[in-house]
């Protein structure tokens, strides 16, 4: 592996070039674990020093010249000293052979490793350290001996020490990225990070180890979590434990394989001392978790070699240990069933079915979906009947192994006597069938056997079921009557009626009914504590539907709670990928509304690659991927993706039509083709009307009004029987969605065809203020445009909001912002940029090898072709703007 790339440490990097060429520069010290990147810091800061300015000399200090006099500076004095003379005379000499050298130029001292420097080199150092115009720089690293000169640097106020600690979360992303030369979805750094600790050089070790588990799909890269840990990271990490005592060791091991351990529950095993010992040498942490003091291992990867180099037999034995150790004290919180039954497991002494079973329940609820599926088969081949097959068989297909699923079900279609298990048989096969194989037919076979059935639960649990298929296919009125049937039915379960409330919610947030679908939400919500052990995958239909609100109100913010929610850390360390791509969806869609195309397309390709062996939103993602380039400008790859999301769409997935009908209209904008753009949107506002999806209307109304900016001069009309034109129909909405979005769409609608610049600008600000930043540009956009036309020369206030909001953008080029793009030659553009940089005419010409009077030229040119007065507004007028090569000339 090559070298890696330099990423973030921008402030400690900066700080440390402060220390030597600042104002108050007085030299820097960084400590810090080993495998923080202090050396590399460290290397950064020096080449980024002009040698020209500087004396500089790198010292790479070693145990091998420790024991050396001036062996620490062996790369920087001569090799033969001078004879005869006293300690304080050879640091004379080696201060004015320093100072020679450096022929009057600052002297640099940058010491990696300054702990190792021989005591005559750290007391050379220190006499540099003193002198005028000298500074020292360098690393330490923590909890070795320091040598008193070394030492007295920062205690003598001669430099600064800096704590350099690990990378942060978002810097190990950047790194990861940048090594692997693209992005790494979020789950996989977010594990690499857990562990390594931010610390670089054990990532790398971990990327090298995870080599061939390491997977590219659509540009992201993922990770699989299996880990063959490489010789040299295993003698790195053996390195810091140490040797260890019987004692110790086995302290280490039950934590290896129990953290997080109770530290009582830990000492009933072992010997408190051996306990305090492991602390004192920093192999484990005590953390206190409410009302329990925990013990956690020092570092995730010590974990990983003590659980490898660990014998079979005693791993078993530990693992037995544990789980009589907490049956032992009773198991007191939720989680500890849970973790008995999985170190029982372990261990080879899982006897107990109804354990496996309701731990396996757990897992899934926790939506821990390797882990669950290991339970839930474990219970299955110990005995568990059709309960065990029901529940492994739905941990399958959301672990995308619909036929797998399938194949477990069918093993036990014989053991079904009663109706509630064929009632709870019949609805995972269908789920299987439905939304794992694509099979549309399901609907009807569920139905006809639901029917069979003779207990009103029963059936009630299946027509919630038939409800939400139907309502996926687009057969709304047979599932809003299904589902009411639902919740009318008091016998229904619980799961079955929130089921049910799901199918409601999500259709009346697509209606525009965002009031009635928060209160059936916010229901379901209030419920979960009696649903989730039965049904756990219901948090999917409600996320579904809550999604949909949110998304078609523009409520942003929201967007970004339920994304931060405890749903999405569980469903992203639990590896249920329909919850993460889901959630990534929606994600991108919020990056995309505020205008930030970079994070949009990266975070709509890591649903794409996440969601890559699943039908059930892939077609979603990557309708949402081809939005974010289409706002890119990018029209092929916005192309591309609109093809993907064709491809891997569902027909099963009906209701998402919307989306992916959208996005295509955004895809024909972006390929330059405005007329077809503007038919497919006003054909698909039609089939919208007719379908009674205001919600999803309104915003497709709302790019033909966007779209309209770049295309004609009024307002595009749409054929709903009376030719009503869009702002018209715009107003209609306005009474009959929710929220404050419509009114404010239904003013943009009505401002576009009357042209009013001040009406447009108010619309952009009711835009900024719900962070709908793409929007409030392109209404500033109109409002420029109009203005340049009706006011003259009046523009310079607008621009600077436009430019303030481009500001906020990344790169972003829609159709109604490439209006303003102007047609200046390569010429035009470059004496214009120079020219709002405040460069005379005259200067520009010389640089030009031009006429001053070519130059003025141009630039009335430039004034005339941008609707400018002169230079006062030239700097506003090209900010405001995306220029001639996707960039902002500002």
């Amino acid at each position: 592996m090559s070298r890696w790339e330099f990423v973030g440490r921008t402030d400690e990097l900066n700080r440390l070039l402060s220390a030597v060429g600042g104002p108050e520069g007085r030299g820097l010290l960084f400590s810090g674990d080993a495998g923080v990147g202090k050396s590399r810091l460290l290397r950064e800061g020096v080449a980024a020093l002009s040698p020209e300015r500087y004396a500089i000399w790198s010292i790479a200090a070693s145990a091998t010249t420790a024991a050396l006099p001036f062996g620490g500076l062996v790369q920087v004095l001569p090799a033969t000293q001078p004879q005869g003379l006293s300690p304080a005379g050879i640091l004379r000499w080696a201060m004015d052979v320093l100072q020679e050298q450096a022929a009057g130029r600052p002297i640099v001292l940058a010491i990696d490793d300054a702990h190792l420097l021989d005591p005559p080199s750290a007391a050379l150092v220190h006499l540099v350290a003193r002198s005028e115009n000298a500074y020292v720089i360098g690393t330490l690293r923590n909890g070795e001996q320091v040598p008193l000169p070394i030492r007295a640097l920062w205690t003598d106020d001669l430099v600064d020490l800096v704590e350099l600690g690990p990378l942060c979360r978002s810097e190990t992303t950047g790194l990861l990225a940048a090594i692997l030369g693209g992005p790494v979805d979020a789950c996989s750094s977010d594990r690499l990070f857990q562990l390594s600790a931010g610390n670089p050089l054990l990532l790398r070790e971990l990327v090298l180890a995870a080599d061939d588990e390491l997977n590219r799909r659509y540009g992201i890269w993922t990770w699989t979590g299996r880990l063959e840990l490489a010789p040299s990271l295993t003698e790195l990490i053996g390195t810091r434990i140490g040797q260890l005592t019987p004692g110790v060791r086995a302290v280490v091991e039950l934590v290896a394989f129990g953290e997080p351990l109770g530290l009582q529950l830990l000492e009933r095993a072992v010997d408190p001392a051996d306990v305090e010992t492991a602390e004192e040498r920093g192999l484990i942490a005590l953390v206190h978790d409410d009302r329990r003091l925990n013990v956690r291992l020092a570092h995730p990867l010590y974990g990983e070699v003590m659980r490898r180099h660990c014998p079979v037999s005693r791993t078993r034995r530990l693992q037995a240990t544990l789980a009589g150790l907490l049956e032992q004290v009773g198991k007191r919180r939720r989680e500890d069933l849970l973790r008995v039954a999985v170190w029982r497991l372990d261990s080879g002494t899982a006897q107990d079915v109804a354990l496996l079973l309701e731990a396996a329940v757990q897992a899934f609820g926790r939506y821990d979906v390797p882990l669950a599926t290991r339970l839930a088969r474990a219970a299955l081949e110990a005995g568990g009947g059709t309960d065990a097959a029901e529940l492994l068989a739905t941990i399958l297909m959301f672990g995308d192994r619909p036929d797998e699923a399938l194949g477990v079900l069918d093993q036990v279609a014989g053991e079904i006597h009663d109706d509630r298990r064929r009632s709870r048989w019949l609805t995972v096969r269908g789920m299987v069938s439905y939304w794992g194989l694509n099979r549309e037919s399901t609907v009807e076979e569920i139905a006809a056997r639901g029917e069979e059935l003779s207990d009103p639960a029963d059936r009630a649990r299946v027509r919630a079921f038939e409800a939400i298929m139907r309502l996926h296919r687009l057969d709304v009125d047979v599932a809003v009557r299904l589902a009411q049937e639902v919740l009318d039915r008091p016998a229904a379960p619980m799961a079955a009626r929130e089921l049910a409330r799901c199918t409601l919610a999500h259709l009346q947030a697509a209606q525009g009914q965002y009031q009635l679908s928060t209160t059936a939400i916010a229901r379901v919500q209030a419920e979960a504590a009696c649903w989730r052990a039965d049904m756990p995958y219901l948090q999917l239909a409600m996320e579904l539907a809550r999604g949909t609100r949110l998304t078609l109100s523009g409520d942003l913010p929201g967007i970004d709670a339920i994304v931060a929610d405890e749903f999405a850390d569980l469903a992203g360390a639990g590896d249920f990928r329909l919850g993460t791509g889901y959630l990534a969806i929606l994600q991108a869609y919020a990056a995309r509304l505020r205008g930030r195309g970079d994070d949009a397309l990266r975070t709509s390709l890591e649903a794409c690659a996440v969601l890559a062996t699943s039908r059930v939103y892939a077609g979603l993602a990557h309708a949402e991927r081809a939005q974010a380039a289409a706002l890119r400008g990018d029209a092929t790859h916005a192309a591309e993706a609109m093809a993907e999301a064709d491809r891997t769409h569902a027909p099963g997935m009906a209701v998402l039509y919307p989306w992916l009908e959208q996005a295509r209209g955004a895809v024909q904008a972006a390929t330059g083709d405005l007329p077809a753009a503007t038919k497919h949107l006003c054909a698909l506002a039609d089939r919208l009307r007719e379908d009674g999806l205001a919600g999803h209307e309104l915003l497709v109304l709302l790019d033909l009004v966007r779209l309209d900016q770049a295309a004609a001069p009024v307002g595009p009309t749409c054929n709903d029987g009376g030719r009503r034109t869009v702002a018209q129909r715009l107003a209609e909405l306005s009474e009959q969605v929710d929220g404050v979005l419509p009114p404010l769409v239904a003013r943009f609608g009505r401002a576009a065809v009357d042209g009013a610049p001040d009406a447009l600008l108010a619309v952009a600000d009711g835009f900024a203020d719900r962070e709908l930043t793409v929007y409030a540009a392109e209404a500033t956009a109109l409002a420029l445009h109009r203005t340049r036309h009706v006011r003259g020369g009046a523009t310079g206030p607008i621009r600077e909001r436009l430019a303030g909001l481009l500001r906020r953008c990344d790169e972003i080029s829609t159709p109604a912002l490439r209006l303003l793009r102007p047609t200046l030659s390569e010429r035009e553009w470059e004496i214009a940029r120079l020219a709002a940089d405040g460069v005379t005419s005259r200067t520009i010409a010389e640089r030009l090898f031009l006429s001053t009077r070519t130059v003025e030229n141009h630039l009335q040119r430039v004034y005339s072709k941008l609707g400018v007065a002169g230079r006062g507004e030239l700097r506003a007028a090209l900010r405001s703007m995306p220029g001639h090569d996707g960039t902002d000339p500002g």
